[in-house]
C-alpha cells in the first residue's frame, strides 16, 4: 500500500493518529531545524526527492543520494549523486546532518555513520531515523532493521559522544499499522469489505499505546547524536 497516496486524502488530525511514524518524523525534522541557526550548513544524507528541504529554508541545505531506491522518484534535484559510505565532502564541512529512514538501505551502515561523523564539524548534530518493525521496501535495496541497542552501538562506534534514542510508538500502534497494511491484500471491492473489519480496530488501538511502557514493539527510532567537540 502506498502511504503517500493515503496521506494526501487524510485530514491532518487523522493523519497524526493513524500515520504516527510519519508525523513523528515531521515533528522531529521541524524541531531539529528550529535548533539550528540561520545559515547553518545541513547535509541530507539519503535525500531521495528532497522532501525534507522545506524544513531547512533558513539554512544552507545540501541533498545527496545514491539514486537507486524507488524507481518512480525524481532524483534530478539532488546536489550530488553519492554513496553514503564515500561522501564527496571534506572533513568538518557541515554543522548538521539528517539521515531519515535511509540507513536500512546502506550495505555498510557503520561506514556510512563514520562518513557522516567525518563530514560534521566538531559539536555538530545528526538527526537519524531508523526502522525497527517495518515491511520490506525499495526492494532489493533493503538490508537491515535496528534495535535501540544496535543504533547506540553504531553511533558510539562512529564517534558520536552524545545521543538520545527514542522509540516511535509501541505495541498497539504497531498492530494498528499492521491492520492497515493488511488492506493491500484485498483487491477491488474486497478492499472495502476488509476495511469494514480492519479499519475500526486500527483506529481504536492507538489509544491503548500508553500501556506499552517499554516500547519494545516499536515501528522505529528517532535519534539525535552529537559529534565530539
Amino acid at each position: 500500500m502506498k502511504y503517500q497516496a493515503i496521506e494526501r486524502r487524510l485530514p491532518a488530525f487523522l493523519r497524526r493518529h493513524i500515520l504516527h511514524f510519519e508525523s513523528a518524523i515531521d515533528d522531529s525534522l521541524s524541531g531539529f531545524a528550529a535548533t539550528l541557526p540561520a545559515g547553518a550548513s545541513v547535509l541530507d544524507a539519503g535525500a531521495g526527492e528532497r522532501v525534507h528541504a522545506k524544513y531547512f529554508s533558513a539554512q544552507r541545505y545540501t541533498a545527496i543520494d545514491l539514486g537507486v531506491g524507488d524507481t518512480s522518484w525524481d532524483y534530478g534535484k539532488l546536489d550530488a549523486l553519492a554513496d553514503l559510505t564515500a561522501l564527496p565532502f571534506r572533513e568538518a564541512s557541515f554543522d548538521a546532518c539528517i539521515n531519515i529512514v535511509t540507513l536500512e538501505h546502506v550495505h555498510e551502515p557503520a561506514c556510512a555513520l563514520l562518513e557522516i561523523e567525518r563530514t560534521l564539524k566538531p559539536g555538530g548534530y545528526l538527526l537519524l531515523v531508523v526502522p525497527h518493525e517495518w515491511e520490506v521496501h525499495q526492494s532489493p535495496h533493503d538490508y537491515y532493521r535496528y534495535t535501540r541497542h544496535g543504533v547506540g552501538y553504531l553511533l558510539k562506534k562512529a564517534g558520536f559522544s552524545e545521543f538520545d534514542i527514542q522509540p516511535v510508538g509501541g505495541y498497539f500502534r504497531l498492530i494498528s499499522r499492521r491492520l492497515l497494511n493488511g488492506l493491500q491484500f484485498f483487491p477491488g471491492p474486497l478492499f472495502f469489505v476488509a476495511a469494514i473489519f480492519l479499519a475500526p480496530p486500527a483506529l481504536v488501538l492507538p489509544w491503548l499505546d500508553s500501556l506499552d511502557r517499554e516500547r519494545n514493539f516499536t515501528l522505529g527510532y528517532i535519534c539525535v547524536a552529537r559529534k565530539r567537540s
